[in-house]
C-alpha cells in the first residue's frame, strides 16, 4: 500500500492482548487506535477513517460477528481481520461469510500477522482509488467517450486528434472488443465532415452479392426482387464518412471494386454502367494482421497500401491495466443508472480481481461483466460474488498453478504436465511480447512464480 502510515483499529476486550498488539504494530510503523468491544469499534469507525480493523471474535459486550455486520453497513470497503482461538475456527468461517477479509488463530503467529496485514492493506489501497475514480472520469482527457489514462491510450488519443481533421484514409486495427468502431466515431466527430453522416457497414455480416448492392446500390430490375432503384451506403455517406468494419472479410472481387472507389472517387450501382461521383472519407477496421493476409494472397497489396495511409492500433485491455478501474466505474455508473441501482463502487477484492484477470474479450468483456454485476447486485458495492465465474475464480487458478497443478483445460492432450505448463508460459510470453509482468497476469500467477518457472524450465 502506498499510504505511509496505515491506520489500524485493534479491537479486543483483553487489555493485555490489546496492549501487546498496539505496541507490536506501532513498532512496525502503523498508527494504532484501540477499542474494548465491538460497539466501541462501530462508533469509532463512524467517527474516524481506518485502513484496517483487527478484531477478536468473542468479546463480553458486542462480539466480532455482530460488529462486522454494523461496520459493513457503514463502509464495506474496510478490510477486517478476525482473531479467534484455534478451537473456534467455525467462528472464523462465520466471520468470513459475514464479510471479514481473513482470520488469524490465537496465539498469533506474528510473522503470519505481518504478511496478512500487508496483503489486506494492499487490497485496501484500492478503496481510495474507488473514491477518486468519479473525479478522474470527469477530469481525464476524453475524446467522444474514449476513457483512458494509460500511456498507450494517451498516445492513441493524441494520434486520433492529429489525424481526424485530415482527409486521410485510416486503418483501425486491434483485437475484437477493443473498441474499433468507437475510435472510428471519434475520428469522424473530430473531422471537418462531422456535420455529415457517418455510415457503418459490417463487411463480415453480408454475403458478397448483398454487400455489393449494400455498398453501391442497385438499379430497378438488376436482380430478382429489385423492384426499385436503391441508393447504396456510399451515396448515403456522400460528403461524410463511411466505416468499413471487418474489411479483411471482403472477397477479391469486392476488394477490386473498393480500390476503384478510392482511386477514382466513383461508384457504379449494380445493374448500371454509369459511374457516380462520391465524396466519401473511408475508415476501415480489422482484427486480422493485414500484412499476413497480403502475404497469403487473401488481401490485395495495392488496396492494403491505399487503406493504410494512417494506422490506429488499439491496445489490448490487458496491456493498459491503468484504464480498468476507470472503465469499470464508467460502466458501473451507466448500468447503475439504466437499472435504477444505487451502486457506489467496488469492494477492494473485486477490483483486485478485475486488475488480475487477462480480459481475452477486452473492453467488451469488461462492460458485459460489470453490467451483469450491477444487475445481480443486492447492495451498493460490487463484490466478487456478482462478478462472472471466469473472473471470480482467479485466486483458485493461481493457487493451482503455484502448486504445480494444471487447470483442466491444460491437463488434456499430449505431453507431460511440465511440457504443457512450459508451452503455456511460452505462449503467454509471446502474447505479452516478452513482458514478464504481463505474462504473469495472463497466466494468473505472480511475477515471482513466473520467474521461478522460467528458471526451472530453462526458458531464455
Amino acid at each position: 500500500m502506498n499510504k505511509k502510515n496505515p491506520k489500524i483499529l485493534v479491537v479486543d476486550d483483553d487489555p493485555g492482548h490489546r496492549t501487546t498488539l498496539k505496541t507490536l504494530l506501532k513498532s512496525w510503523g502503523y498508527e494504532i487506535e484501540t477499542a474494548a468491544d465491538g460497539a466501541e469499534a462501530v462508533s469509532l469507525v463512524k467517527e474516524k477513517p481506518f485502513d484496517l480493523i483487527l478484531m477478536d471474535v468473542r468479546m463480553a459486550k458486542m462480539g466480532g460477528i455482530e460488529a462486522i455486520g454494523h461496520i459493513r453497513e457503514y463502509n464495506p470497503a474496510i478490510p477486517i481481520l478476525i482473531m479467534t482461538a484455534y478451537s473456534s475456527v467455525e467462528s472464523a468461517v462465520e466471520a468470513i461469510k459475514s464479510g471479514a477479509y481473513d482470520y488469524l488463530t490465537k496465539p498469533l503467529d506474528f510473522e503470519v500477522l505481518g504478511l496478512t496485514l500487508e496483503r489486506a492493506l494492499e487490497h485496501a489501497g484500492l478503496r481510495e482509488e474507488n473514491r477518486s475514480l468519479k473525479d478522474q472520469l470527469r477530469g481525464e482527457v476524453k475524446l467522444q467517450n474514449i476513457i483512458g489514462k494509460s500511456p498507450a491510450m494517451k498516445a492513441l488519443i493524441d494520434m486520433v486528434g492529429a489525424v481526424a481533421p485530415s482527409e486521410a484514409t485510416v486503418l483501425i486495427t486491434g483485437e475484437s472488443g477493443t473498441g474499433k468502431e468507437l475510435i472510428a466515431r471519434c475520428v469522424h466527430a473530430n473531422s471537418g465532415r462531422s456535420d455529415k453522416p457517418l455510415v457503418t457497414v459490417n463487411c463480415a455480416a453480408l454475403a458478397e452479392s448483398i454487400l455489393e448492392s449494400e455498398l453501391f446500390g442497385h438499379e430497378k430490375g438488376a436482380f430478382t426482387g429489385a423492384d426499385r432503384r436503391r441508393e447504396g451506403r456510399f451515396m448515403q455517406a456522400d460528403r461524410g464518412t463511411i466505416f468499413l468494419d471487418e474489411i479483411a472479410e471482403m472477397s477479391p472481387m469486392m476488394q477490386a471494386k473498393l480500390l476503384r472507389v478510392i482511386q477514382e472517387g466513383e461508384i457504379q450501382r449494380v445493374g448500371s454502367d454509369k459511374p457516380l461521383i462520391v465524396d466519401v472519407r473511408i475508415l476501415a477496421a480489422t482484427n486480422r494482421e493485414l500484412e499476413a493476409e497480403v502475404e497469403a494472397g487473401r488481401f490485395r497489396e495495392d488496396l492494403y497500401y491505399r487503406l493504410n495511409v494512417v494506422t490506429l492500433q488499439i491496445p489490448r485491455l490487458r496491456n493498459r491495466l491503468d484504464d480498468i478501474p476507470l472503465l469499470a466505474h464508467h460502466f458501473m455508473e451507466v448500468y447503475g443508472k439504466k437499472n435504477r441501482k444505487p451502486v457506489k463502487g467496488f469492494t477492494p477484492y473485486a477490483m483486485d480481481l478485475l486488475l488480475r484477470y487477462p480480459w481475452p474479450g477486452n473492453v467488451r468483456e469488461l462492460e458485459n461483466g460489470v453490467e451483469r454485476a450491477v444487475i445481480l447486485l443486492p447492495g451498493e458495492y460490487i463484490s466478487e460474488k456478482e462478478l462472472p465465474l471466469s473472473i471470480s475464480r482467479i485466486d483458485a487458478e493461481e493457487n493451482r498453478v503455484q502448486k504445480g497443478t494444471a487447470p483442466p483445460a491444460m491437463s488434456a492432450g499430449r505431453g507431460s504436465l511440465e511440457e504443457i505448463e512450459k508451452e503455456a508460459i511460452l505462449a503467454a510470453l509471446n502474447i505479452a511480447e516478452g513482458n514478464k509482468s504481463q505474462a504473469a497476469r495472463t497466466l494468473g500467477i505472480s511475477r515471482k512464480t513466473l520467474h521461478n518457472k522460467i528458471r526451472n524450465y530453462g526458458i531464455g
